[in-house]
């Protein structure tokens, strides 16, 4: 893929949703809402502030996130759905 995200942005490609609730009930994918964990698949070089210095991503790429629902610009890169967002739409790394 050939898609670089500029400054503070990150490139998610979302995970899949469950399709079993916690009590093992089927949820058909027309119940399913959009899910909101993702996995970076690349991060900018940070943010610019204001006296011009640079301040890193605290996220890299192959790191597992939680967004907000609709966060993020949804974009299809050879056939592909992922999502462009500036960092501080992140919620949370998740880890193992």
């Amino acid at each position: 893929m050939k898609l670089r995200p500029l400054h503070d942005r990150v490139i998610i490609k979302r995970l899949e949703a469950e399709t079993k609730s916690a009590g093992g009930i089927v949820i058909p994918d027309s119940a399913t809402e959009k899910p909101v964990r993702g996995e970076v698949i690349a991060a900018g070089s940070g943010k610019i502030l204001e006296d011009g210095k640079v301040r890193p991503i605290a996220v890299k790429a192959g790191d597992k996130v939680l967004f907000g629902k609709y966060s993020g610009t949804e974009v299809k890169i050879d056939g592909e759905e992922l999502l462009v967002m500036r960092e501080e739409d992140l919620l949370a790394v998740i880890e193992a």
